[in-house]
């Protein structure tokens, strides 16, 4: 096994694309391994990979890890991510739990209907604006910092900007009632690593198409 995390997910966003997003923010390089065919799925099945039979699964330090809030929080940890204390650590799953609430409603968004999708991008926009972006514009403007969590980078502000984005792809001018968010929003970006990631080529997935639906839909056998 090379010194790289390996990744086993589809070649799609979905439940992996936080976990590629925490990776990429802390410099780290990985390897990716697709989904494709429901053998492959059957494979990690039979051998024991998947504890709980779900992907996403990742081999790293020696560890088949799966569960992306586990994933999430001992990548955050092992990088400094994570807060300097248990104080800063539990607003930071505050904070990304409650992100994880608006991103739910999006990563679900691609599966739905052609008239289902229509009310519920209303929906997300209304969650969005109504409920949580209003959150993270009072505590960006109650501190006064950069940051959401102790004026230092943390896996809170990696996520939060992963769903600001993908709020936008829905609706582009989503941000336009939050300043403190939009400054947010470019600093976050401005980051080195983050950059790199947001540039073309780089292993972060554009929004899901009909096809890595119907892959997702055959390899689970969603039907």
């Amino acid at each position: 096994m090379s010194g790289k995390p390996k990744l086993y997910y589809f070649d799609g966003r979905g439940k992996m694309e936080s976990i590629r997003w925490l990776l990429s923010a802390a410099g780290i390089e990985f390897e990716e391994e697709f989904l494709t065919t429901r053998e492959q799925y059957e494979k990690l099945l039979q051998d024991g990979s998947l504890l709980f039979q779900q992907v996403p699964m990742v081999e790293m330090d020696g560890m088949k890890m799966v569960q992306t809030r586990a994933i999430l929080s001992y990548i955050a940890a092992k990088h400094n991510l994570y807060g300097k204390d248990l104080k800063e650590r539990v607003l930071i799953d505050m904070y990304v739990e409650g992100t994880d609430d608006l991103m739910a409603f999006i990563i679900k968004f691609p599966f739905l209907s052609a008239e289902d999708k229509e009310k519920e991008l209303a929906n997300i926009i209304e969650k969005a604006t109504g409920r949580y972006f209003p959150v993270y514009e009072k505590v960006l403007k109650g501190h006064g910092q950069n940051f959401l969590v102790g004026n230092r980078l943390s896996w809170a502000d990696v996520h939060l900007l992963e769903a600001i984005l993908m709020v936008e792809e829905k609706k582009s001018d989503v941000l336009s009632a939050f300043p403190r968010l939009q400054a947010f929003k470019a600093n976050i970006s401005s980051i080195p690593a983050i950059k790199k990631f947001l540039e073309p080529g780089s292993q972060r997935k554009p929004v899901p198409d009909d096809k890595y639906v119907e892959t997702v839909r055959k390899v689970l056998r969603m039907y």
